[in-house]
């Protein structure tokens, strides 16, 4: 119902009016603060229509509320705007509004649209949409003239420009807090890059900014006790052709302003005390409008860390010959002996040759597979076809073939009678606890035992295999399964006679079954524990888990759990994004972290896989700031599988942390535990109360309990967090998909249905508890 007035003040009024409406305007756009400017709308607007109370809403890029601004109203009125049940529904049809509604009967509007009473005092309403550039950002209402009178056309036209001025306001703070957001990155980006990063200014010569790594570059080279920037003093500059510059003979100021592009060029900085660094060095002019160069960009490598890893490399060739050499002199000495013997050697020292050449035949066999094994892992192509699998026999047959082998330690095994099957590659565990077995052996005394032992764990199946040996150093265990470990003395391992391949090996073969290997010592001379973790049979059986919610053929669910990755490499995403497709899910791939928090609004995954390191931040930083990652699994994906960083990781609320590279097989199976230990049952019993949640259906004492999408939803956030608090913002941001607002009296409005809805008594609850000034919890076990 619209009114409109077309009788208006006249021309003193009008200028005035006018005057009044141009000093609000200056007094709006003089502030890039939307909460500032959010007031100033509602207070001239209201003051220039006389109307008692102001209303903003702003929403976000997908049509959901984002924020409210409410002036004029008492608290009572505004708590129970906010309560009011219809409040969503109302703001979905003032947000669809073709053109400004003027409103005189609001009770009565409202009425013919099918919604409830509203419970506070309004009489008159006027609103419009907020437009700027052809986006919808919101709306503006006004309400109640003082006067008592309708509004007018007038009154609506002050409102349209006010509604404009605002919409103009949310698009200019919304871009600059783009472009702030946009260089900060930028300059995270930069700070935190691996490469060295500086800017040199062409007329000066001097650096305008060095970045960290830059800064680490060189700072070997700078004098203790003198400013970095003196560096450039001395420094000389030494060209892969044997040219050298010197900023002494020639400035630097000079040498800029005819800069060129260099690209990947080997330079060697030195000090005249003979300090020097080797490095790769790109540098770019940055150009004025007129062609002068006006700074250069230079970025640097440090080469000292590619001269190590040459250097790693060239120890492991040697090391590699040296191995393969042992077993080949024996058997050429072998051949050469029985060959170049005079007559035909006799038949018995004939065989032990023979024998001989077989043992290091086999040797040379076992170490040609490690090495390619190790190389599997390293690449992120090796692969387990696990199936279920009795782990005493596993533990059995690597036993036999330990002492069959030569191994004079005795092996005692101590089992569980429950212990459940094990998903297992049998050919792979057997050859984990072999290795295992044959270290334990390297590092013990030959009376002592080496003591096998397995136990059921949440889930999977732990083994261990513990000595009485020497033990191992504190400061040597996290090294322990590094590939090349072995190499620098202290705890050798393996089968491999010191290449220090063993334990790396059960490392990428463990995990690849979804597992963890660690090992456990209380130092030198107390022996050493090896234990690793395989997925149970009942639990690792995709097909026959309802909760993981991935197709499991005819009759199955068709619906795909949705995984969200986040990784900055274009690669790396490619490859998770086909192992979730071929394993059933449906993967979304980001490659930035700006805008995750509505991201993982939309799009409503059910797991998230995260990089560690990003553009500009970090995952554990992530896990802080993005309050929507607490309320899903996630699963984080790294190159860096240093204990302290998986434990930093693990305490920020992740559920699970893989190591680059992975196998298809490992990624799958973390997946698919996360899923399994996260998500609800098919059912849920709470004293009378029982939930199903695949029909969605609630019933008490067997009585049939409606319940609105809202109502359900929080009920069900309740169950699965039973016993837990769970906040009012957090049920805010789950049930209503709302993020940065407290309003506890809209989600209490829906507890009091909820509460009637079920026969609870606020009282003397017995399913749904408050916890004042916190949230609700759904009674624990016992509490019924």
């Amino acid at each position: 119902m619209n009114d409109r007035d077309p009788t208006g003040p006249g021309r003193g009024a009008s200028g005035d009016r006018a005057s009044r409406l141009s000093a609000a305007i200056l007094r709006i756009n003089q502030s890039l603060d939307l909460a500032t400017v959010f007031d100033e709308v509602v207070d001239s607007a209201c003051a220039l229509t006389g109307a008692r109370a102001g209303v903003i809403t702003t929403i976000d890029e997908w049509g959901e509320l984002r924020d409210i601004v409410i002036r004029g109203l008492s608290p009572e009125a505004h708590r129970d705007m906010l309560a009011w049940p219809d409040g969503e529904r109302l703001f979905h049809h003032l947000r669809d509004l073709p053109a400004p509604l003027r409103v005189t009967d609001l009770a009565g509007y409202l009425r013919g649209l099918g919604f409830s009473p509203i419970p506070w005092h309004s009489r008159t309403l006027q609103a419009t949409q907020m437009h700027c550039r052809g986006e919808h950002l919101g709306s503006f209402f006004l309400s109640d003239k003082e006067n008592g009178e309708p509004f007018t056309s007038e009154d609506e036209e002050t409102l349209v420009l006010f509604a404009s001025q605002a919409a103009t306001a949310i698009a200019n703070a919304r871009s600059h807090r783009e472009v702030e957001r946009a260089r900060r990155d930028l300059e995270v980006l930069v700070e935190t890059s691996p490469v060295g990063v500086m800017v040199l200014d062409a007329k000066t010569g001097r650096a305008v900014s060095f970045n960290r790594e830059a800064w680490r570059i060189v700072d070997g080279l700078c004098t203790p006790g003198h400013p970095r920037e003196e560096l450039f003093e001395v420094v000389s500059w030494r060209l892969a052709d044997g040219r050298e510059v010197s900023f002494e003979e020639f400035p630097l100021s000079d040498q800029l302003e005819h800069a060129k592009a260099m690209r990947a060029e080997e330079i060697v900085l030195s000090v005249p005390d003979g300090r020097s660094v080797r490095t790769l060095m790109n540098s770019t002019p940055i150009r004025s409008d007129q062609g002068d160069v006006v700074s250069v960009v230079v970025t640097m490598q440090d080469l000292a860390p590619l001269d190590a890893l040459e250097r790693q490399r060239a120890e492991f060739l040697e090391m590699v010959s040296h191995e393969l050499r042992a077993p080949l002199t024996s058997i050429k000495g072998s051949t050469a002996t029985a060959l170049g013997a005079a007559s035909l050697p006799p038949q018995a020292e004939l065989i032990r040759f023979l024998r001989l050449i077989d043992s290091q035949a086999d040797h040379m066999y076992g170490l040609i597979a490690n090495l390619l094994d190790a190389g599997s892992i390293e690449a992120g192509t090796l692969t387990v076809a696990p199936e279920p699998s009795s782990v005493a026999a596993l533990i059995d047959r690597a036993r036999n073939t330990f002492l069959s082998g030569g191994g004079r330690h005795a092996v005692l095994i101590d089992l569980p009678r429950d212990l459940p099957q094990a998903m297992a590659d049998r050919e792979r565990i057997v050859q984990v606890l072999g290795n295992l077995l044959s270290n334990a052996a390297r590092h013990a005394p030959e009376a002592t035992p080496i003591r096998i032992q397995a136990a059921p764990a949440d889930g999977y199946v732990e083994i261990s295999v513990s000595d009485e040996g020497r033990g191992i150093p504190p400061d040597r265990l996290p090294h322990l399964f590094r590939k090349r470990a072995g190499l620098a003395g202290g705890y050798a391992e393996g089968v491999t006679g010191g290449t220090g391949l063993g334990l790396a090996i059960c490392k990428g073969l463990v995990e690849a079954h979804g597992g963890r290997i660690r090992a456990e010592s209380g130092g030198t001379g107390q022996g050493a524990c090896f234990s690793f973790t395989i997925p149970a049979a009942g639990a690792s059986s995709a097909q026959a888990d309802p909760r993981d919610g991935r197709p499991n053929g005819p009759g199955g669910r068709e619906e795909k759990p949705r995984i969200l990755v986040v990784d900055d490499d274009p690669q790396m995403l490619r490859h998770v994004r086909d192992i979730l497709s071929g394993a059933g899910y449906e993967p979304l791939t980001v490659g930035d972290p700006v805008g995750l928090s509505d991201i993982i609004h939309r799009e409503r995954p059910r797991l998230v896989l995260l990089d560690l390191v990003l553009p500009g931040t970090n995952g554990i930083e992530l896990m802080e700031q993005v309050p929507e990652l607490s309320d899903l699994p996630v699963i984080f994906i790294s190159g860096y599988g240093r204990d302290e960083t998986i434990a930093d990781a693990l305490a920020s609320g992740a559920v699970d942390y893989i190591v680059k590279p992975f196998s298809h097989t490992e990624l799958v199976a973390r997946v698919g535990a996360a899923l399994r230990s996260r998500y609800e049952p098919e059912t849920f019993l709470c004293g009378d109360l029982a939930i199903d949640y695949t029909r969605r259906r609630v019933t008490v004492a067997g009585r049939r309990v409606a319940l609105t999408a809202k109502e359900f939803d929080l009920l069900r956030i309740l169950s699965v967090n039973r016993g837990g608090v769970v906040t009012t913002k957090t049920l805010l941001r789950q049930v209503w998909g709302l993020r940065g607002l407290d309003n506890t009296n809209r989600v209490r409005a829906v507890v009091r249905k909820l509460r009637a809805s079920l026969g609870d008594d606020a009282d003397a609850p017995a399913y749904i508890f408050t916890e004042r000034g916190v949230g609700y919890r759904l009674a624990s076990p016992g509490e019924t």
